[in-house]
């Protein structure tokens, strides 16, 4: 679902230019500096550059994704039905109840802004 989430931002301007910003961010591009440099990394990097070299690996990979990436946005439309659906009875709940909060029985009405204690 995350992956089909990404896809769909992607598409969307106002969260590109906000990546935009984030990217031209020093503080983020020095975190991404020591991420590159960090062995580990190069080395995971060495290795999917290699393997992207095989076709057929290639290949197997993108339906692998592509079948992620359907399930994904399956999962995410589910999501947005039944968050629609929660939002739409809250909703009703709401305009039924009136969202009127009841006065207490005891509450005593203000009657003086003055402050306690406090001689003129």
């Amino acid at each position: 679902m995350m992956l089909a989430q990404l896809m769909q931002d992607m598409q969307d301007p106002e969260m590109m230019r906000e990546a935009q910003k984030m990217m031209n961010d020093p503080a983020f591009q020095e975190r991404m500096k020591q991420l590159t440099d960090n062995p580990q990394f190069k080395e995971h990097m060495a290795k999917t550059n290699e393997m992207m070299k095989d076709k057929d690996k290639m290949a197997e990979m993108e339906e692998k994704m592509k079948g992620r990436l359907e399930e994904g946005k399956k999962d995410l439309e589910e999501f947005k039905k039944k968050n629609a659906e929660l939002e739409a009875e809250d909703k009703k709940k709401s305009s039924s109840s009136g969202d009127v909060k009841p006065k207490k029985k005891n509450q005593k009405p203000k009657t003086s802004s003055k402050k306690k204690g406090k001689k003129n």
